[in-house]
């Protein structure tokens, strides 16, 4: 079939011709599509932080305004008697200063055995090895509560009730933590180690100088995980505590709330318990916000490598 030299040249013009106005359409695309991705995302962002700025907006208020039948994001009168009545009537000084102790040890002993346990999960291929990884992995299928009556039996056998033994030792074991540094470990050039060996480093100079320096960033995600959780742990101080002396935050709060709603002759107050409950949250979101961006690279570079 013969075709002009007129006929491939007007060809060409038209697919010229719509080459622009299809990249502009995809363009216009993918920017409506951006658009609706990041209107998803602010929405998202507003239903997660409303109810804390309300708790903050409303700790802030006499009690005289906090039930009021038009709701104001912004206090009428700014006040800090919530905050002053928290503090005088209850131990919350002791509530957090048990929570900081037992939340920071547990914490370091977290990260220091996750990372030893991940990187002999990674490295060493030891009998039974495999059967040791699924079961630590099994246990993330187990709730906490299952696990309550056993420890509750053990720590009473052991007269370890109301200390801060008690609130550490179980928070030690962390499945998420080992899962995450084994994947990181794995994903670490196993060449920077031999070199290392080549050297006359030994196994625990590997570890230690080479490989613990590179996973800082997984090691802060885990510490950020650890921190949290340990933070905001209820049901087992809860029942593993009957006393000031080792209860913690959460527990002293909910106790407080439990006694203000309690009391007879007079309605219940809002303003100190959303008052404590700023307080409290308070170290858990710095933390947080601190480790934020060894967080977001440790959770990252973990990979999917199995």
């Amino acid at each position: 079939v013969a075709v002009s030299p007129s006929g491939v040249t007007a060809a060409s013009a038209t697919v010229r011709a719509r080459r622009p106005a299809d990249t502009a359409a995809r363009a216009l695309r993918r920017q409506g599509v951006a658009a609706v991705l990041y209107a998803a995302e602010i929405a998202a962002v507003v239903v997660a932080l409303a109810p804390i700025v309300w708790m903050v907006s409303t700790s802030l208020k006499p009690e005289g305004q906090i039930l009021s039948a038009v709701p104001h994001w912004i206090p009428e009168t700014w006040t800090l008697e919530n905050f002053r009545q928290v503090l005088a009537k209850y131990a919350f000084i002791r509530w957090t200063a048990n929570s900081v102790i037992v939340t920071v040890i547990a914490t370091a002993i977290v990260v220091v055995l996750d990372a030893m346990a991940g990187y002999a999960l990674a490295r060493f291929a030891f009998p039974g090895s495999g059967v040791i990884y699924a079961t630590i992995i099994s246990m993330l299928l187990v709730p906490i509560q299952v696990t309550v009556i056993p420890l509750f039996v053990l720590f009473a056998e052991w007269r370890m009730l109301d200390t801060f033994q008690a609130l550490i030792l179980p928070t030690t074991a962390n499945v998420t933590g080992v899962f995450l540094m084994r994947q990181f470990f794995l994903n670490i050039p196993a060449e920077l180690e031999e070199a290392a060996r080549i050297d006359g480093a030994g196994d625990l100079q590997v570890f230690s100088r080479v490989v613990l320096p590179l996973s800082r960033p997984s090691m802060a995600a885990v510490a950020a995980l650890t921190f949290v959780s340990s933070w905001n742990n209820f049901l087992w101080p809860l029942i593993a505590t009957s006393s000031d002396r080792a209860r913690t935050l959460p527990v002293g709060i909910a106790q407080y709330m439990g006694a203000q709603a309690g009391t007879s002759g007079s309605a219940p107050a809002f303003g100190p318990p959303l008052a404590s409950a700023v307080m409290a949250t308070a170290p858990a979101l710095i933390a947080f916000f601190l480790l934020q961006r060894y967080f977001t690279q440790g959770i990252t570079m973990t990979g999917i490598k199995g």
